[in-house]
């Protein structure tokens, strides 16, 4: 258990943080209203009437709910008659969870971590299983599950280096919450290490679900018709986060000052949709035209010039990304994608969706949270590794330059998704494992 002290202290900083939550949420709410909507969740105070034995999925935002979808297939083909109790932490993750919900399930905010609320939560629902996606390991959440005797896994489990030095640094906090949980699926042999590492008793290595996702067929279907109307290749900017877009623009602004006979098209999709705006406005002030997804139909972009009435010179357009929900069609859309989240230090995005794609992939130096999948993509081929924003631009120029080098490294994008399969019927086994012994 965690001592007494460690979680005294955290209660009282959690107690008090309260207040700071919904002045966040209100905040937030201000551009994405969803996050003002059944608030008092987070609180555990609920309107739904109760059941028991819930199959309990947290996915907090948009990446772990797609990856639950997933996981959700699998089991409800196993358990037939399952109905879910979904929590999420964000809008995003929330909207898209939606989506997952048939009839007799239900969906609440995730509830914060303090007795009080938790208490309240799993006496208001008394989950048979719960599911936890990735990373989401709270210290109350695992010991009011404990008190209230319900079990917990973590699945699809990473935990990269920085993740567990952080966590050590409150051992007598997070060694016991690790420690709490039931079982354990790790992606890979070096999260398994570093978990156990932490205390969890890891079941097995199941591999990434991400790797069992099919990308949608249609957007696929029409992406790759748009690109075929393009005399010029399309390079992405994929899942940009803050400081990314501005390091892009002025990499960009410097080559093609030294390359001025490059033709490429160039979209930005940014991770977070409510700094499309902001993005607008930084390629805008930079003298490029901006072509939104939403302005586009079914015709696809239009990338006719636009002349500068001083220097007589087209303006170059950049397209931009503003939807939710159709990474598939921009990755069909794309001969390249640079990663976002590699170039600051925030561990990079999700890299699976582009190979499952077959859009090649380059990488910046920071890739921590996918440390396995980005040195297999790399090894593979699927996959550069770029030492800043300047020299990704430079590797992708490159590449949609050679024909030979392009449809080379789409073969080995796709190969590499394909060889990685298999993770959900893993993972679905080691449920039922779980459930066969509580």
């Amino acid at each position: 258990m965690i001592s007494s002290l460690s979680l005294w202290l955290y209660g009282v900083f959690m107690r008090l943080a309260k207040p700071l939550l919904r002045r966040k949420l209100h905040k937030r709410a201000q551009a994405e209203p969803l996050y003002g909507q059944f608030i008092e969740e987070r609180f555990g105070h609920y309107t739904q009437s109760a059941r028991q034995d819930w199959i309990w999925i947290h996915a907090v935002s948009l990446g772990e709910t797609r990856t639950a979808s997933i996981l959700l297939q699998g089991l409800r083909q196993a358990l037939p008659g399952m109905k879910l109790l979904l929590t999420n932490g964000t809008a995003t993750g929330r909207e898209e969870g939606r989506k997952l919900l048939q009839d007799g399930d239900l969906q609440v905010w995730q509830p914060w971590d303090s007795p009080e609320v938790l208490d309240r939560f799993f006496s208001a629902f008394k989950p048979k299983l719960g599911l936890l996606l990735e990373t989401e390991v709270w210290p109350f959440l695992v010991q009011r599950a404990q008190v209230h005797g319900v079990p917990l896994m973590l699945v699809n489990a990473r935990m990269s280096e920085k993740s567990m030095l952080k966590a050590q640094r409150w051992p007598a906090l997070m060694q016991p919450a690790y420690a709490g949980l039931s079982a354990v699926c790790a992606q890979a042999q070096d999260d398994a290490t570093r978990l156990k590492t932490l205390g969890a008793k890891v079941q097995g290595i199941c591999g990434n679900l991400k790797f069992d996702a099919k990308p949608d067929a249609a957007q696929l279907a029409l992406g790759r018709s748009w690109r075929q109307q393009l005399t010029a290749p399309v390079v992405m900017l994929a899942s940009s986060r803050a400081g990314e877009e501005s390091a892009w623009l002025g990499a960009w602004q410097i080559f093609i000052k030294q390359h001025s006979d490059v033709k490429v098209n160039w979209l930005i999709v940014p991770r977070h949709p409510q700094r499309v705006a902001e993005v607008e406005s930084l390629l805008l002030s930079g003298g490029l035209r901006v072509s939104r997804r939403s302005t586009w139909g079914q015709e696809g972009p239009a990338l006719g010039p636009t002349f500068n009435a001083e220097t007589s010179h087209p303006t170059p357009v950049v397209l931009l990304g503003d939807s939710l929900g159709e990474m598939a069609l921009y990755y069909s859309l794309s001969d390249v994608a640079l990663l976002g989240g590699s170039f600051e230090k925030l561990g990079g995005q999700n890299l699976i969706e582009a190979a499952a794609c077959a859009c090649p992939i380059v990488m910046g130096p920071h890739t921590f949270n996918f440390t396995e999948a980005s040195e297999a993509a790399q090894a593979s081929g699927a996959a550069q590794r770029a030492i800043d924003m300047a020299d990704a631009v430079r590797l992708a120029v490159e590449t949609v330059q050679s024909k030979q080098a392009h449809q080379m490294r789409s073969h080995h994008a796709a190969q590499f998704a394909q060889q990685h399969g298999g993770a959900a019927e893993r993972t679905v086994l080691a449920v039922r494992e779980l459930l066969n012994s509580i």
